[in-house]
């Protein structure tokens, strides 16, 4: 190669380097503009984007405010619905929530110190039942609640006295750490305090349809009238709406028996009435609160899209709104009627 060659080759080769490190930044400038830009739009038109809400559920009475998480709620409305199927006073509420909050953060555990299981940290060894029956939060709330009633005078006991008496526990005041949240998620799930409950939830799935009848639960309905059985015994009965039974458009069929419209949910659902029964101790309407608020806690076990009562409603959908007012079509309800119940259904 000539010298003339090498030295026009050296002044040309930096003239190429900056320019290809030129069309890399050019690049770069254009990519974060891209972004940019998308970054904006999005914001303005954050429907467009589906965003995951935070997944909870909150209770919020004039006695304070406390935060669970879906299943926790699921299984504190479990307990609440045995105490109250057995006509306990809200005190036997307390003292349950309370002591389950502590033994196991209202988680039903399949382990823990020694052989101790579930939501109460019961035994086996020691005479509470078998592992498979303390598994059931039913079973276990009733045998918790067995032993509390045999205490004289538990309910004018400090709620950390009669939860010891019951657990025997090497850590006895421990419970007074939780007795003001459990007073206050106890005055909603005992119909106390009116929609005080509510869950934030992204989805709650849907359950199995069956064939069409107008006369028979379907089977996504029938997993919750079982489990309302199940939990609140008779002070509950569960009931099948006719199919012709409308969506809430704001049209109502005429006549006395004519039934209140559903929430929007519902197109789509399939839908139960849970009608207060006696026995519970309650009114009516307080019990009809109970069950409300105890299906909203249930709403991801159960995929139950949308509950009504007391002239408000809470849908799935719109979970993040809380309770909200529903029109004139839900008089009935608004004077104490059942709890209308939707299933989200395939």
């Amino acid at each position: 190669m000539s010298l003339q060659s090498m030295m026009d080759s050296a002044e040309s080769a930096p003239v190429a380097s900056r320019r290809r490190r030129w069309r890399g930044c050019l690049t770069l400038v254009l990519l974060l503009a891209v972004v940019v830009g998308v970054g904006v739009f999005l914001n303005q038109h954050r429907n467009l984007l589906p965003i995951p809400l935070p997944e909870g559920c909150q209770v919020d009475t004039s006695d304070g405010i406390v935060e669970l998480s879906v299943q926790q709620m699921d299984n504190a409305g479990t307990i609440a619905a045995v105490a109250v199927s057995r006509g306990l006073p809200q005190q036997a509420v307390k003292i349950s929530l309370a002591t389950a909050m502590q033994e196991s953060k209202l988680q039903n555990l399949t382990g823990g110190d020694r052989d101790s299981l579930g939501l109460f940290q019961q035994r086996p060894s020691q005479g509470w039942g078998t592992p498979e029956q303390i598994g059931d939060p039913v079973f276990a709330t009733g045998s918790f609640l067995d032993r509390l009633v045999r205490i004289p005078g538990y309910a004018q006991l400090p709620l950390t006295v009669a939860a010891q008496d019951v657990q025997h526990s090497a850590y006895p005041d421990a419970y007074e750490d939780h007795e003001a949240d459990a007073t206050t998620v106890a005055e909603a799930l005992t119909g106390q305090a009116p929609a005080a409950l509510s869950c934030t939830v992204n989805g709650v799935g849907h359950a199995a349809a069956g064939p069409v009848g107008s006369d028979a639960l379907q089977p996504g309905a029938e997993a919750v009238a079982q489990r309302l059985t199940k939990e609140y015994g008779g002070t509950v009965k569960p009931q099948a709406v006719p199919t012709a039974a409308p969506a809430a458009s704001g049209a109502t069929p005429s006549g006395s028996d004519a039934p209140s419209a559903a929430p929007s949910d519902a197109s789509s659902g399939l839908v139960l009435e849970a009608a207060p029964g006696s026995g519970a101790g309650l009114g009516s309407t307080q019990l009809g609160w109970s069950i409300a608020q105890w299906a909203v806690a249930h709403c991801q076990d159960l995929h139950i899209s949308s509950v009504e009562f007391g002239g408000k409603a809470w849908r799935s959908s719109q979970s993040a709104q809380g309770w909200q007012a529903v029109g004139a079509a839900s008089d009935a309800s608004a004077a104490g009627g059942p709890v209308r119940i939707t299933v989200a259904a395939q």
